[in-house]
């Protein structure tokens, strides 16, 4: 939840989307796609979606809520817990194993695999200690399916940031080993391994690309069998990552540069470099990476209104740098009373906006289903929230809403099958496809 703390608007845009109009162009092309889809008739909503198998392919996690004493089982102030994925009809969700970009030293090395551990050891206990009754851990596509088959929810591990790595590739291994099957090689700021797309910003370049290392890590993370996640790097490092990789990758949270133009979505020669290889695009629900124009007025009105109801209520609210520099203990109480803040004044913020002037939503997020599907095909598309560390959209703001994205994909006349692509079909593919290849190197290998 924490790993965005430099930018006011991912912590907030759980509650936050935007005011601007949408372009007569965005509604065309969506209004084009619609008409050129197959039409669904006499499906209903409620019964295609309790026959999809939905899967969300990145989720975000305080080890805080991971807890015999406070954990999932309850109903937290989380967008994500067990009775908001039953609720919603999410079956499976890939956590997110994150650390933040730190010194490319030793001691940073050192902090961020401890910090990596600990966030593997909550999933861990979640599914083993605190409700194995509920959710159970899948590695593969065939345990993904058996656990829904009987009735429990999927846990799956995804790695956002191969810093805690250092410089000893043994460690994919050991990552491998207890669950992870995706992993990024950078994230906010260059690693050891990849360039990252904040270099954009200041135009500042470590390696044009990747490094030497991060050459070597792509085939490790090949031959041991962990897909390459192209969320965060450099377009340079995607382009070289792709080129380099013997399996399909994925972006497991990113949505389309061409309708926002932000450094975090894919453009045109990634998507396309993309079906290229067999990989899939998970389109990202976060608010400021669908439209920046509608989010940052949003934003703006969001930090009035909560700098105006802290003052009331005596909670200090602080400049983002500063909650960064806390302490662990610290940052944690602060972004408690935060998220308790933001949940109270989010009926004030509906009020005080334009009306007329909808939020980000779950139209804008299926504008970029529609985009990438048009632009490399429905066999390379699929969902994800990030939801728990800055994602959700008006319509689609937590686990229990998940429903609402099956209803708008329908509106929009994406048949069943279509739709079971999108919702895990593709990804699982991935998974099989990148396991194969594992096998096969190995194989050659020994």
């Amino acid at each position: 939840m924490l790993k965005k703390l430099n930018l006011a608007a991912c912590v907030m845009s759980a509650i936050l989307a935007g005011c601007a109009p949408e372009s007569s162009e965005t509604v065309a092309s969506a209004e084009k796609a619609a008409a050129e889809a197959p039409k669904n008739e006499n499906i209903s909503v409620e019964t295609l979606h309790q026959k999809l198998l939905t899967m969300d392919t990145h989720v975000d996690l305080d080890v805080d809520n991971f807890t015999a004493e406070k954990n999932y089982t309850q109903d937290l102030q989380t967008q994500v817990d067990l009775g908001k994925l039953e609720q919603g009809g999410l079956d499976a969700v890939w956590f997110s194993v994150y650390t933040g970009q730190g010194e490319l030293s030793e001691a940073g090395y050192a902090a961020a695999l401890e910090n990596a551990l600990a966030k593997f050891d909550a999933i861990h206990r979640l599914t083993e200690e605190i409700a194995p009754d509920r959710i159970g851990l899948a590695t593969t596509p065939e345990q993904v399916q058996s656990l829904i088959a009987e009735g429990k929810l999927a846990a799956l591990i995804g790695v956002e940031n191969a810093y805690p790595l250092g410089t000893d590739l043994s460690l994919v291994q050991e990552f491998y080993d207890r669950g992870a099957r995706y992993m990024s090689l950078a994230h906010n700021g260059h690693s050891q391994f990849a360039d990252s797309n904040t270099g954009e910003s200041d135009d500042v370049w470590l390696y044009n690309g990747l490094s030497d290392l991060g050459r070597e890590l792509v085939a490790e993370m090949n031959r041991v069998g962990i897909i390459i996640d192209l969320s965060h790097p450099s377009k340079a490092a995607n382009l070289e990552m792709l080129s380099l990789s013997k399996a399909p990758v994925i972006a497991s949270h990113s949505s389309a540069r061409a309708l926002n133009d932000v450094s975090r979505n894919l453009d045109d020669e990634e998507l396309l470099a993309i079906k290229e290889n067999g990989g899939v695009v998970q389109t990202v629900a976060f608010a400021s990476y669908l439209n920046t124009g509608k989010y940052d007025a949003w934003k703006d009105k969001a930090m009035e209104v909560m700098a105006r109801e802290a003052h009331k209520t005596g909670f200090q609210m602080m400049d983002w740098k500063a909650v960064g520099e806390l302490d662990s203990d610290a940052r944690h109480e602060y972004m408690a009373s935060f998220m308790k803040l933001r949940a109270e004044v989010a009926p004030m913020i509906e009020q005080e906006v334009d009306p007329l002037v909808p939020p980000v939503n779950v139209q804008d997020f299926v504008d970029h289903i529609d985009y990438l599907v048009k632009k490399i095909g429905i066999e390379h598309v699929g969902i994800s929230s990030d939801f728990d560390g800055g994602g959700g959209v008006a319509g689609w703001n937590d686990a229990s809403q998940t429903a609402a994205v099956t209803e708008e994909l329908l509106k929009r006349g994406y048949s069943e099958e279509e739709i079971a692509k999108l919702w895990s079909g593709n990804l699982m593919r991935v998974m099989g496809e990148v396991q194969a290849v594992a096998k096969s190197l190995q194989k050659n290998q020994g």
